[in-house]
Protein backbone atom coordinates (compact mmCIF):
# COMPACT_ATOMS: atom_id res chain seq x y z
CA UNK A 1 0.00 0.00 0.00
CA UNK A 2 1.66 3.25 -1.16
CA UNK A 3 0.18 5.59 2.02
CA UNK A 4 1.72 8.73 0.84
CA UNK A 5 -1.06 8.56 -2.42
CA UNK A 6 -3.52 7.32 -0.22
CA UNK A 7 -2.87 10.21 2.26
CA UNK A 8 -3.05 12.82 -0.37
CA UNK A 9 -6.20 11.45 -1.81
CA UNK A 10 -7.94 11.52 1.62
CA UNK A 11 -6.71 14.61 2.15
CA UNK A 12 -5.48 16.85 -0.93
CA UNK A 13 -5.73 20.26 0.29
CA UNK A 14 -4.07 19.83 3.73
CA UNK A 15 -0.58 21.54 4.09
CA UNK A 16 -0.25 21.95 7.50
CA UNK A 17 2.22 19.05 9.24
CA UNK A 18 1.91 17.84 13.02
CA UNK A 19 5.04 20.25 13.61
CA UNK A 20 3.01 23.45 12.59
CA UNK A 21 1.07 22.39 15.21
CA UNK A 22 2.98 21.75 17.84
CA UNK A 23 4.86 25.34 17.26
CA UNK A 24 1.36 26.61 17.68
CA UNK A 25 0.78 25.15 20.76
CA UNK A 26 4.18 25.37 22.51
CA UNK A 27 4.34 23.42 26.55
CA UNK A 28 2.52 25.75 29.17
CA UNK A 29 5.24 27.67 31.16
CA UNK A 30 3.20 27.10 34.67
CA UNK A 31 4.88 25.93 38.52
CA UNK A 32 6.23 22.71 39.70
CA UNK A 33 3.34 20.54 40.41
CA UNK A 34 0.71 23.02 38.60
CA UNK A 35 -2.18 20.89 37.36
CA UNK A 36 -4.22 21.65 34.02
CA UNK A 37 -7.82 20.48 33.85
CA UNK A 38 -11.02 20.93 31.76
CA UNK A 39 -14.65 20.35 31.72
CA UNK A 40 -16.04 19.61 28.33
CA UNK A 41 -19.37 18.95 28.16
CA UNK A 42 -21.28 18.71 24.81
CA UNK A 43 -24.20 21.38 24.21
CA UNK A 44 -27.12 19.68 24.88
CA UNK A 45 -29.29 22.10 26.54
CA UNK A 46 -29.13 19.85 29.83
CA UNK A 47 -26.82 20.06 32.63
CA UNK A 48 -26.71 18.11 35.48
CA UNK A 49 -25.07 16.90 38.46
CA UNK A 50 -22.69 14.72 37.09
CA UNK A 51 -21.03 18.05 35.15
CA UNK A 52 -20.92 20.04 38.28
CA UNK A 53 -19.62 16.92 40.03
CA UNK A 54 -16.58 17.01 37.55
CA UNK A 55 -16.30 20.76 37.21
CA UNK A 56 -15.84 21.36 41.05
CA UNK A 57 -12.90 18.31 41.26
CA UNK A 58 -11.18 19.55 38.09
CA UNK A 59 -11.30 23.29 39.33
CA UNK A 60 -10.22 22.36 43.17
CA UNK A 61 -7.43 20.55 41.08
CA UNK A 62 -6.57 23.45 38.77
CA UNK A 63 -6.84 25.95 41.34
CA UNK A 64 -5.21 24.49 44.36
CA UNK A 65 -2.26 23.91 42.46
CA UNK A 66 -1.82 27.44 40.94
CA UNK A 67 -2.77 25.74 37.68
CA UNK A 68 -5.23 26.35 34.75
CA UNK A 69 -8.62 25.45 34.46
CA UNK A 70 -10.32 25.55 31.26
CA UNK A 71 -13.58 25.05 29.23
CA UNK A 72 -13.92 23.21 26.25
CA UNK A 73 -17.24 22.93 24.62
CA UNK A 74 -17.60 19.20 22.79
CA UNK A 75 -19.63 19.80 19.72
CA UNK A 76 -18.92 17.02 17.25
CA UNK A 77 -22.55 15.51 17.65
CA UNK A 78 -24.75 17.51 15.85
CA UNK A 79 -27.66 15.70 16.44
CA UNK A 80 -27.55 16.28 20.07
CA UNK A 81 -26.66 19.76 20.09
CA UNK A 82 -29.22 22.34 20.66
CA UNK A 83 -29.53 26.18 20.03
CA UNK A 84 -28.01 28.37 22.64
CA UNK A 85 -27.05 24.85 24.53
CA UNK A 86 -22.75 26.85 24.68
CA UNK A 87 -24.69 29.95 26.56
CA UNK A 88 -26.31 27.18 28.64
CA UNK A 89 -23.36 25.46 30.07
CA UNK A 90 -21.31 29.02 30.40
CA UNK A 91 -24.33 30.39 31.87
CA UNK A 92 -24.70 27.31 34.63
CA UNK A 93 -21.17 27.49 35.47
CA UNK A 94 -21.20 31.25 36.15
CA UNK A 95 -23.77 30.73 38.74
CA UNK A 96 -22.14 28.26 40.64
CA UNK A 97 -18.96 30.28 40.41
CA UNK A 98 -16.77 27.82 38.36
CA UNK A 99 -14.44 30.77 36.92
CA UNK A 100 -12.70 29.40 34.20
CA UNK A 101 -8.95 30.65 33.33
CA UNK A 102 -9.29 30.37 29.82
CA UNK A 103 -11.83 28.28 27.07
CA UNK A 104 -15.21 28.69 25.41
CA UNK A 105 -16.96 32.23 26.40
CA UNK A 106 -20.85 33.80 25.85
CA UNK A 107 -18.54 36.40 23.37
CA UNK A 108 -15.92 33.88 21.72
CA UNK A 109 -12.68 32.30 23.20
CA UNK A 110 -10.60 33.50 25.61
CA UNK A 111 -6.51 31.58 25.96
CA UNK A 112 -4.00 31.17 24.05
CA UNK A 113 -4.88 27.11 23.08
CA UNK A 114 -8.09 27.71 21.25
CA UNK A 115 -10.34 27.32 19.73
CA UNK A 116 -12.26 25.58 22.76
CA UNK A 117 -15.08 24.86 20.38
CA UNK A 118 -14.17 21.23 18.73
CA UNK A 119 -15.88 22.13 15.16
CA UNK A 120 -13.41 24.74 15.01
CA UNK A 121 -10.22 23.02 15.60
CA UNK A 122 -11.34 20.55 12.19
CA UNK A 123 -8.02 21.43 10.51
CA UNK A 124 -6.27 20.15 13.44
CA UNK A 125 -7.84 16.86 13.98
CA UNK A 126 -7.54 16.28 9.81
CA UNK A 127 -3.46 17.52 10.72
CA UNK A 128 -2.83 14.06 12.82
CA UNK A 129 -5.59 11.68 10.92
CA UNK A 130 -3.55 12.03 7.69
CA UNK A 131 -0.70 11.38 9.83
CA UNK A 132 -1.83 8.45 10.82
CA UNK A 133 -2.81 7.05 6.91
CA UNK A 134 0.72 7.84 6.12
CA UNK A 135 1.67 5.49 9.17
CA UNK A 136 -0.41 2.75 8.20
CA UNK A 137 -2.42 3.82 11.14
CA UNK A 138 -5.62 4.48 9.98
CA UNK A 139 -7.81 3.58 6.50
CA UNK A 140 -11.22 4.31 4.86
CA UNK A 141 -14.32 2.44 5.81
CA UNK A 142 -17.23 2.57 2.85
CA UNK A 143 -19.52 0.56 4.92
CA UNK A 144 -22.86 1.51 4.72
CA UNK A 145 -25.36 1.41 7.89
CA UNK A 146 -27.43 -1.36 6.50
CA UNK A 147 -23.84 -3.45 6.09
CA UNK A 148 -23.16 -2.87 9.61
CA UNK A 149 -26.37 -4.03 11.40
CA UNK A 150 -26.47 -6.91 9.50
CA UNK A 151 -23.07 -7.43 10.81
CA UNK A 152 -23.96 -6.96 14.34
CA UNK A 153 -26.97 -9.13 13.67
CA UNK A 154 -24.58 -11.84 13.11
CA UNK A 155 -21.93 -11.29 15.61
CA UNK A 156 -25.07 -11.26 18.24
CA UNK A 157 -26.60 -14.60 16.30
CA UNK A 158 -22.98 -16.35 16.89
CA UNK A 159 -22.97 -15.05 20.57
CA UNK A 160 -19.52 -12.63 19.19
CA UNK A 161 -18.51 -9.32 20.46
CA UNK A 162 -19.98 -7.05 18.76
CA UNK A 163 -17.79 -4.38 16.55
CA UNK A 164 -15.64 -3.54 13.77
CA UNK A 165 -12.69 -5.91 14.52
CA UNK A 166 -10.04 -8.65 12.61
CA UNK A 167 -12.29 -11.09 10.10
CA UNK A 168 -15.24 -8.20 10.74
CA UNK A 169 -13.40 -5.35 9.71
CA UNK A 170 -14.40 -5.73 5.91
CA UNK A 171 -12.59 -2.19 4.70
CA UNK A 172 -9.23 -3.10 7.01
CA UNK A 173 -7.44 -4.56 3.70
CA UNK A 174 -9.10 -2.57 0.71
CA UNK A 175 -6.59 -2.27 -2.07
CA UNK A 176 -5.33 1.43 -2.95
CA UNK A 177 -7.34 0.55 -6.54
CA UNK A 178 -9.91 -0.52 -4.46
CA UNK A 179 -10.36 2.62 -2.15
CA UNK A 180 -9.66 4.84 -5.58
CA UNK A 181 -12.53 3.23 -7.29
CA UNK A 182 -14.65 3.72 -4.40
CA UNK A 183 -13.81 7.51 -4.00
CA UNK A 184 -14.61 8.34 -7.34
CA UNK A 185 -17.84 7.29 -7.54
CA UNK A 186 -18.55 9.63 -4.34
CA UNK A 187 -19.04 6.97 -2.20
CA UNK A 188 -19.26 8.53 1.66
CA UNK A 189 -17.11 7.01 4.17
CA UNK A 190 -15.40 7.04 7.95
CA UNK A 191 -11.80 6.85 8.44
CA UNK A 192 -11.19 4.15 11.26
CA UNK A 193 -7.95 3.62 13.64
CA UNK A 194 -6.37 -0.10 12.30
CA UNK A 195 -5.44 -0.98 15.78
CA UNK A 196 -2.96 -3.00 16.69
CA UNK A 197 -4.23 -4.49 19.98
CA UNK A 198 -5.54 -7.94 21.14
CA UNK A 199 -7.73 -8.23 23.54
CA UNK A 200 -5.82 -10.98 25.03
CA UNK A 201 -3.21 -8.75 26.12
CA UNK A 202 -3.30 -6.74 29.75
CA UNK A 203 -2.28 -3.19 30.22
CA UNK A 204 -1.76 -1.60 33.09
CA UNK A 205 -3.30 1.45 34.64
CA UNK A 206 -3.61 3.39 37.74
CA UNK A 207 -6.73 5.85 38.16
CA UNK A 208 -6.69 8.27 40.79
CA UNK A 209 -10.13 7.22 42.62
CA UNK A 210 -9.96 3.57 40.84
CA UNK A 211 -6.96 2.53 41.98
CA UNK A 212 -4.45 0.19 40.27
CA UNK A 213 -6.35 -1.84 37.32
CA UNK A 214 -6.08 -3.90 34.09
CA UNK A 215 -7.51 -3.68 30.76
CA UNK A 216 -7.55 -5.73 27.74
CA UNK A 217 -6.23 -4.00 25.06
CA UNK A 218 -8.49 -2.65 22.19
CA UNK A 219 -9.47 -4.57 18.96
CA UNK A 220 -11.52 -2.25 17.58
CA UNK A 221 -10.72 -0.27 14.68
CA UNK A 222 -12.83 2.37 16.04
CA UNK A 223 -13.86 5.37 13.66
CA UNK A 224 -11.96 8.45 13.99
CA UNK A 225 -13.41 10.99 11.34
CA UNK A 226 -17.02 10.44 10.67
CA UNK A 227 -18.52 11.12 7.05
CA UNK A 228 -18.75 14.60 7.68
CA UNK A 229 -14.90 15.09 8.58
CA UNK A 230 -15.60 15.97 11.88
CA UNK A 231 -14.20 13.86 14.42
CA UNK A 232 -15.76 11.21 17.31
CA UNK A 233 -15.21 12.22 20.99
CA UNK A 234 -12.07 9.07 20.85
CA UNK A 235 -10.32 10.98 18.31
CA UNK A 236 -10.89 14.75 19.22
CA UNK A 237 -10.25 14.53 22.95
CA UNK A 238 -7.22 13.43 23.29
CA UNK A 239 -5.33 15.75 20.51
CA UNK A 240 -7.34 18.40 22.17
CA UNK A 241 -6.05 17.27 25.79
CA UNK A 242 -2.45 16.84 24.26
CA UNK A 243 -1.99 20.12 22.91
CA UNK A 244 -4.16 22.16 25.49
CA UNK A 245 -1.80 20.65 28.03
CA UNK A 246 -4.15 19.06 30.28
CA UNK A 247 -2.88 17.10 32.84
CA UNK A 248 -5.67 15.69 34.97
CA UNK A 249 -9.38 14.13 33.16
CA UNK A 250 -11.73 13.94 35.53
CA UNK A 251 -14.92 11.71 34.31
CA UNK A 252 -17.70 9.51 35.30
CA UNK A 253 -16.72 6.06 35.50
CA UNK A 254 -18.87 5.53 32.68
CA UNK A 255 -16.05 6.14 30.17
CA UNK A 256 -13.84 3.23 32.04
CA UNK A 257 -15.24 0.88 28.95
CA UNK A 258 -13.40 2.87 26.61
CA UNK A 259 -10.15 4.00 28.33
CA UNK A 260 -8.18 0.80 26.97
CA UNK A 261 -9.43 3.30 23.32
CA UNK A 262 -7.99 6.14 24.95
CA UNK A 263 -4.73 4.78 26.21
CA UNK A 264 -3.47 3.22 22.70
CA UNK A 265 -4.17 6.17 21.50
CA UNK A 266 -2.07 8.59 23.08
CA UNK A 267 0.64 5.56 22.95
CA UNK A 268 -0.32 5.70 18.65
CA UNK A 269 0.63 8.99 18.92
CA UNK A 270 3.27 9.27 21.27
CA UNK A 271 2.03 11.40 23.32
CA UNK A 272 1.83 11.02 26.94
CA UNK A 273 -1.56 10.62 28.63
CA UNK A 274 -3.20 12.83 31.28
CA UNK A 275 -3.49 10.96 35.03
CA UNK A 276 -7.52 9.50 34.58
CA UNK A 277 -9.76 10.51 37.54
CA UNK A 278 -13.14 8.51 37.29
CA UNK A 279 -15.64 9.49 39.33
CA UNK A 280 -17.91 7.09 41.06
CA UNK A 281 -22.07 7.62 39.87
CA UNK A 282 -24.36 9.36 41.79
CA UNK A 283 -26.50 6.99 43.53
CA UNK A 284 -29.82 7.54 45.61
CA UNK A 285 -32.22 4.98 47.30
CA UNK A 286 -35.04 4.11 46.08
CA UNK A 287 -36.94 2.45 48.66
CA UNK A 288 -34.46 -0.56 50.47
CA UNK A 289 -32.07 -0.73 47.14
CA UNK A 290 -30.04 2.06 45.69
CA UNK A 291 -30.17 3.08 41.98
CA UNK A 292 -28.52 5.77 39.76
CA UNK A 293 -29.96 8.98 39.42
CA UNK A 294 -31.98 9.23 36.96
CA UNK A 295 -33.05 12.29 33.88
CA UNK A 296 -36.48 11.00 33.87
CA UNK A 297 -36.80 10.16 37.27
CA UNK A 298 -35.56 12.38 39.42
CA UNK A 299 -35.57 15.99 38.49
CA UNK A 300 -32.28 16.79 41.27
CA UNK A 301 -30.26 15.63 38.51
CA UNK A 302 -30.86 18.82 36.32
CA UNK A 303 -28.74 21.69 37.55
CA UNK A 304 -31.88 24.03 36.87
CA UNK A 305 -33.83 22.81 39.52
CA UNK A 306 -31.78 23.87 42.29
CA UNK A 307 -31.88 26.83 40.50
CA UNK A 308 -35.52 27.38 39.98
CA UNK A 309 -35.99 25.45 43.82
CA UNK A 310 -34.04 28.45 45.02
CA UNK A 311 -31.38 26.31 46.75
CA UNK A 312 -28.16 28.94 47.47
CA UNK A 313 -25.03 27.79 45.03
CA UNK A 314 -23.03 27.76 48.51
CA UNK A 315 -24.98 24.92 49.78
CA UNK A 316 -25.01 22.51 46.79
CA UNK A 317 -21.49 23.21 46.49
CA UNK A 318 -20.73 22.67 50.07
CA UNK A 319 -22.89 19.13 49.87
CA UNK A 320 -21.39 18.18 47.21
CA UNK A 321 -17.93 18.25 48.36
CA UNK A 322 -19.53 16.29 51.06
CA UNK A 323 -19.76 13.40 48.81
CA UNK A 324 -16.72 14.14 47.19
CA UNK A 325 -14.28 14.34 49.88
CA UNK A 326 -15.12 11.90 53.38
CA UNK A 327 -13.07 14.44 55.36
CA UNK A 328 -15.08 17.45 55.12
CA UNK A 329 -17.81 17.57 57.08
CA UNK A 330 -15.33 16.71 59.95
CA UNK A 331 -13.21 20.19 58.65
CA UNK A 332 -16.19 21.98 58.21
CA UNK A 333 -17.36 21.53 61.63
CA UNK A 334 -14.09 22.92 62.92
CA UNK A 335 -13.51 25.77 60.48
CA UNK A 336 -17.65 26.62 60.15
CA UNK A 337 -16.86 30.03 59.05
CA UNK A 338 -14.14 29.64 56.50
CA UNK A 339 -14.06 29.81 52.45
CA UNK A 340 -15.04 26.48 51.20
CA UNK A 341 -11.65 26.79 49.57
CA UNK A 342 -9.50 26.48 52.49
CA UNK A 343 -10.22 23.14 52.31
CA UNK A 344 -7.52 21.06 50.64
CA UNK A 345 -9.27 18.56 47.98
CA UNK A 346 -7.73 15.54 47.39
CA UNK A 347 -8.59 12.78 45.29
CA UNK A 348 -7.24 10.26 47.63
CA UNK A 349 -10.75 10.62 50.31
CA UNK A 350 -12.91 10.08 46.73
CA UNK A 351 -14.85 7.19 46.90
CA UNK A 352 -14.45 4.53 44.59
CA UNK A 353 -17.80 3.05 44.81
CA UNK A 354 -21.19 5.21 44.34
CA UNK A 355 -22.05 8.41 46.07
CA UNK A 356 -25.51 8.31 47.64
CA UNK A 357 -26.96 11.63 46.87
CA UNK A 358 -29.59 12.17 49.73
CA UNK A 359 -31.83 15.39 49.13
CA UNK A 360 -33.08 15.60 52.72
CA UNK A 361 -29.28 15.92 53.57
CA UNK A 362 -28.58 18.44 51.35
CA UNK A 363 -31.64 20.10 52.79
CA UNK A 364 -29.94 20.07 55.88
CA UNK A 365 -26.25 21.19 54.46
CA UNK A 366 -28.41 23.85 53.26
CA UNK A 367 -30.21 24.77 56.54
CA UNK A 368 -26.88 25.54 58.11
CA UNK A 369 -25.15 27.16 55.22
CA UNK A 370 -28.12 30.05 55.26
CA UNK A 371 -28.29 30.17 58.98
CA UNK A 372 -24.56 31.40 58.85
CA UNK A 373 -25.41 34.34 56.01
CA UNK A 374 -25.47 37.95 57.18
CA UNK A 375 -29.48 39.19 56.86
CA UNK A 376 -28.01 41.85 53.85
CA UNK A 377 -26.71 38.44 52.19
CA UNK A 378 -29.93 36.22 52.61
CA UNK A 379 -32.01 39.54 51.43
CA UNK A 380 -29.83 40.02 48.25
CA UNK A 381 -30.13 36.31 47.25
CA UNK A 382 -33.81 35.97 48.32
CA UNK A 383 -34.56 39.33 45.84
CA UNK A 384 -32.40 37.95 42.99
CA UNK A 385 -34.71 34.42 43.09
CA UNK A 386 -37.84 36.06 43.78
CA UNK A 387 -37.27 38.38 40.84
CA UNK A 388 -37.35 35.80 38.36
CA UNK A 389 -39.87 33.13 40.53
CA UNK A 390 -42.16 34.81 43.01
CA UNK A 391 -43.09 38.51 41.14
CA UNK A 392 -45.19 39.07 44.42
CA UNK A 393 -42.08 38.46 47.26
CA UNK A 394 -40.11 40.01 45.36
CA UNK A 395 -42.38 43.45 45.72
CA UNK A 396 -42.55 43.21 48.97
CA UNK A 397 -39.77 42.57 49.93
CA UNK A 398 -38.29 45.76 47.74
CA UNK A 399 -40.53 47.87 48.90
CA UNK A 400 -39.67 48.57 52.39
CA UNK A 401 -35.84 47.17 52.03
CA UNK A 402 -35.52 47.51 55.84
CA UNK A 403 -38.27 45.63 57.31
CA UNK A 404 -37.07 42.25 54.97
CA UNK A 405 -33.30 42.88 56.14
CA UNK A 406 -34.86 43.50 59.97
CA UNK A 407 -36.81 40.29 59.65
CA UNK A 408 -33.96 37.96 58.16
CA UNK A 409 -31.82 39.22 61.16
CA UNK A 410 -34.11 37.61 63.42
CA UNK A 411 -32.31 34.90 65.43
CA UNK A 412 -29.52 35.32 63.51
CA UNK A 413 -26.00 35.68 64.02
CA UNK A 414 -24.75 33.92 67.75
CA UNK A 415 -23.53 30.59 68.58
CA UNK A 416 -26.96 29.16 67.76
CA UNK A 417 -28.90 30.82 64.83
CA UNK A 418 -31.98 29.85 63.52
CA UNK A 419 -32.22 27.58 60.75
CA UNK A 420 -35.95 28.38 59.47
CA UNK A 421 -35.32 27.65 55.86
CA UNK A 422 -33.53 25.64 53.37
CA UNK A 423 -34.27 27.04 50.19
CA UNK A 424 -35.60 30.47 48.96
CA UNK A 425 -38.67 28.96 47.81
CA UNK A 426 -39.80 28.64 51.54
CA UNK A 427 -39.13 32.33 52.66
CA UNK A 428 -42.59 33.41 51.74
CA UNK A 429 -44.15 31.04 53.93
CA UNK A 430 -41.76 31.69 56.58
CA UNK A 431 -42.17 35.21 56.43
CA UNK A 432 -45.58 35.40 55.52
CA UNK A 433 -47.22 37.05 58.71
CA UNK A 434 -45.28 40.12 58.46
CA UNK A 435 -47.28 41.24 55.77
CA UNK A 436 -51.14 41.73 55.87
CA UNK A 437 -51.14 40.84 52.07
CA UNK A 438 -49.87 37.31 53.12
CA UNK A 439 -51.36 36.69 56.79
CA UNK A 440 -53.73 34.07 57.65
CA UNK A 441 -55.14 34.82 61.15
CA UNK A 442 -55.77 31.55 63.13
CA UNK A 443 -59.02 29.91 63.33
CA UNK A 444 -60.66 30.09 67.16
CA UNK A 445 -59.59 26.19 67.58
CA UNK A 446 -56.17 26.92 67.03
CA UNK A 447 -55.51 28.08 70.50
CA UNK A 448 -54.10 26.02 73.21
CA UNK A 449 -57.01 23.04 74.45
CA UNK A 450 -55.82 24.03 78.39
CA UNK A 451 -56.35 27.50 77.72
CA UNK A 452 -60.47 28.59 77.72
CA UNK A 453 -61.32 31.22 75.54
CA UNK A 454 -62.09 33.48 77.98
CA UNK A 455 -58.68 32.96 79.29
CA UNK A 456 -57.68 33.81 75.55
CA UNK A 457 -59.27 36.74 75.87
CA UNK A 458 -58.27 37.92 79.26
CA UNK A 459 -54.79 37.54 77.90
CA UNK A 460 -55.16 39.41 74.55
CA UNK A 461 -56.60 42.06 76.85
CA UNK A 462 -54.08 42.13 79.49
CA UNK A 463 -51.35 42.40 76.55
CA UNK A 464 -52.46 45.28 74.89
CA UNK A 465 -53.14 47.05 78.17
CA UNK A 466 -49.68 46.07 79.88
CA UNK A 467 -47.79 46.58 75.70
CA UNK A 468 -44.84 48.95 75.51
CA UNK A 469 -42.60 49.68 72.57
CA UNK A 470 -39.74 51.01 74.89
CA UNK A 471 -39.77 47.41 77.06
CA UNK A 472 -36.38 45.96 76.22
CA UNK A 473 -36.61 41.74 75.56
CA UNK A 474 -36.19 40.95 79.57
CA UNK A 475 -38.97 43.87 80.51
CA UNK A 476 -42.00 42.42 77.52
CA UNK A 477 -41.63 38.78 78.98
CA UNK A 478 -41.78 39.46 82.33
CA UNK A 479 -45.04 41.39 81.70
CA UNK A 480 -46.54 38.44 79.75
CA UNK A 481 -45.06 35.84 83.05
CA UNK A 482 -47.07 38.21 85.24
CA UNK A 483 -49.93 38.24 82.91
CA UNK A 484 -50.53 34.69 83.03
CA UNK A 485 -49.59 34.40 86.82
CA UNK A 486 -52.31 36.46 87.02
CA UNK A 487 -54.61 34.39 85.61
CA UNK A 488 -53.99 30.90 87.34
CA UNK A 489 -50.61 30.33 84.81
CA UNK A 490 -47.02 28.93 85.96
CA UNK A 491 -44.92 31.21 85.62
CA UNK A 492 -42.13 28.95 84.60
CA UNK A 493 -42.55 25.49 82.63
CA UNK A 494 -40.87 23.57 85.43
CA UNK A 495 -42.84 24.96 88.13
CA UNK A 496 -46.25 23.27 86.25
CA UNK A 497 -44.39 20.46 85.33
CA UNK A 498 -43.28 19.65 89.57
CA UNK A 499 -47.05 20.81 89.94
CA UNK A 500 -49.40 20.34 87.28
CA UNK A 501 -52.82 20.47 89.75
CA UNK A 502 -51.83 24.08 90.68
CA UNK A 503 -52.05 25.51 87.52
CA UNK A 504 -54.19 25.75 84.44
CA UNK A 505 -50.78 25.80 82.00
CA UNK A 506 -47.23 27.43 81.81
CA UNK A 507 -46.55 30.84 80.49
CA UNK A 508 -45.52 29.27 77.53
CA UNK A 509 -48.91 28.26 76.72
CA UNK A 510 -49.59 32.68 77.61
CA UNK A 511 -46.95 33.12 75.41
CA UNK A 512 -48.90 30.90 72.43
CA UNK A 513 -51.82 32.81 72.62
CA UNK A 514 -50.43 35.79 71.81
CA UNK A 515 -48.35 34.16 69.06
CA UNK A 516 -51.19 33.13 67.60
CA UNK A 517 -53.02 35.99 67.67
CA UNK A 518 -50.19 37.90 65.89
CA UNK A 519 -48.86 35.58 63.73
CA UNK A 520 -51.92 33.38 62.77
CA UNK A 521 -49.09 30.17 63.81
CA UNK A 522 -47.95 28.24 66.69
CA UNK A 523 -44.02 28.23 65.71
CA UNK A 524 -42.42 31.95 64.68
CA UNK A 525 -39.45 33.48 65.40
CA UNK A 526 -38.70 35.58 68.87
CA UNK A 527 -42.15 37.27 69.36
CA UNK A 528 -40.42 40.11 70.94
CA UNK A 529 -38.40 40.76 67.51
CA UNK A 530 -41.52 39.64 65.89
CA UNK A 531 -43.34 42.51 67.72
CA UNK A 532 -40.50 45.41 67.14
CA UNK A 533 -40.48 44.32 63.08
CA UNK A 534 -44.68 44.99 62.57
CA UNK A 535 -45.15 47.70 64.86
CA UNK A 536 -47.51 48.44 67.50
CA UNK A 537 -50.34 49.46 65.31
CA UNK A 538 -50.36 45.99 63.33
CA UNK A 539 -49.70 44.49 66.48
CA UNK A 540 -53.39 46.00 67.43
CA UNK A 541 -55.02 45.26 64.94
CA UNK A 542 -54.38 42.01 64.71
CA UNK A 543 -54.70 41.09 68.21
CA UNK A 544 -58.62 42.53 68.02
CA UNK A 545 -59.30 40.84 64.88
CA UNK A 546 -58.10 37.47 67.34
CA UNK A 547 -60.61 38.76 70.04
CA UNK A 548 -63.64 38.67 67.53
CA UNK A 549 -62.60 35.46 66.11
CA UNK A 550 -62.61 34.51 69.40
CA UNK A 551 -65.83 35.83 70.21
CA UNK A 552 -67.85 34.26 67.02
Amino acid sequence: MDYQKLAQLLFPDLQLTPEDIEKRYPPRNLPEGAKVTRIAPSPTGFMHLGNLFSAIISERLAHQSNGVFFLRIEDTDLKRAVEGGVETIINVFHRFGLNFDEGATIDGDKGDYGPYRQRQRAEIYHVFAKELVLRGMAYPCFCTEEELAAMRETQQEKKLNFGYYGEWAKCRNLTLEEIESSLKAGKPYVLRFRSPGNPEHRIKHRDLVKGDMELPENDQDIVLLKSDGIPTYHFAHIIDDHFMGTTHVVRGEEWLATLNIHLQLFLTMGWKAPKYIHTAQLMKMDGESKRKLSKRKDPELALDFYHAEGYPVESVLEYLMTLLNSNFEEWRMANPTAPMNDFQFTTNKMSNSGSLFDVDKLQDVSKNTISMMTADQVYDHVITWAKQYDEQLYRLLTEDEAKAKAIFAIGRGGSKPRKDFAIWKEVKDYLAFFYDELFVPAGADSYPENVSKEDCLAVLNGYLEGYDPADDNSQWFDKVRALGESLGYAGKPKDYKKNPEQYKGHVGDVSGVIRLAVTGRTNSPDMYCVMEVLGRKTMEERIHQAMGILKG
